[in-house]
């Protein structure tokens, strides 16, 4: 994950790279932040309807992880946080911890807002109905930034869309050629109605190719340097150890303040 961030241009001299796990503040965060927040508020949000159902019985990690996810973005005291549509509702509940805690003991937190790019979600290329996802168990439905181009171009191939060869961009009623032009646009830095454009004449075996050149293009600076740096894991574990010690000097402030207003100390 390191080796991709840094590819894709995570700049660490400006940024703050560090893993979670070796900044304990954001675990008691979260335990403090969980005692404020409802079983409701958690059984109603759609990750853990849908996984759960999946699992037929999610774990209680899964089902308080919102709650932490509350915690990443309030133990910095972040005003704006980039995430994907699928997450705007776990952010909702950040922005009511938030209310929440400063209703009760003072203001401290501000309620953070959601940085959406104009991509706001890519869908499964297996099902359509689903997003694109990492943890998806179709090794065809999701392309990681390192794959091959071979890789990238069967996927694509691959697709599934419709029985119309025309190639038009409505995500209610062709959702899976929709998808299609969503990924294009996004590689190729363009809007829809320009990939749109672009497709103009062909049929929607022949615009998976260009998809796929698009994105094989996008795609290769990335997967290059991703495969040197995982060559150099001094280097990425260098980052990350300097990541670390600077996000624990930023959240142990906050961390103190909490557990002095709830009267842990």
């Amino acid at each position: 994950m390191a080796a991709s961030l840094l590819a894709c241009g995570i700049d660490p001299e400006r940024a703050i790279l560090f893993q979670q796990s070796q900044v304990s503040e954001h675990a008691e965060l979260s335990w403090i932040l969980g005692c404020l927040t409802s079983m409701p508020r958690l059984r109603h949000l759609p990750q853990w309807k849908m996984k759960s159902k999946l699992k037929n019985e999610g774990s209680v990690g899964l089902y308080t992880y919102p709650v932490l996810q509350a915690a990443d973005i309030l133990l910095y005291r972040s005003t704006h946080v980039p995430v994907g549509e699928d997450q705007v509702q776990h952010l909702e509940l950040a922005q009511d911890l938030a209310r929440i805690f400063n209703n009760r003991y003072g203001d401290l937190f501000p309620e953070p807002a959601a940085l959406l790019s104009s991509t706001r979600k890519v869908k499964s290329l297996r099902d359509p109905a689903a997003k694109m996802s990492k943890s998806d168990p179709q090794t065809m439905a999701t392309i990681s930034l390192d794959d091959s181009p071979d890789d990238i171009a069967l996927k694509l191939r691959r697709a599934v869309t419709d029985f119309t060869s025309e190639v038009s961009f409505d995500p209610e009623v062709r959702p899976g050629v929709s998808n299609l032009v969503t990924i294009h646009a996004a590689a190729a830095a363009i809007s829809p109605e320009e990939a749109v454009s672009r497709a103009r004449g062909m049929d929607t075996g022949a615009y998976k190719s260009l998809v796929a050149e698009a994105v094989v293009l996008r795609l290769a600076p990335i997967r290059e340097e991703i495969w040197r740096l995982r060559g150099d894991r001094a280097h990425l574990e260098a980052v990350l150890a300097r990541g670390a010690r600077r996000a624990r000097e930023l959240a142990a402030p906050v961390l103190r303040e909490v557990r002095r207003r709830v009267g842990f100390c």
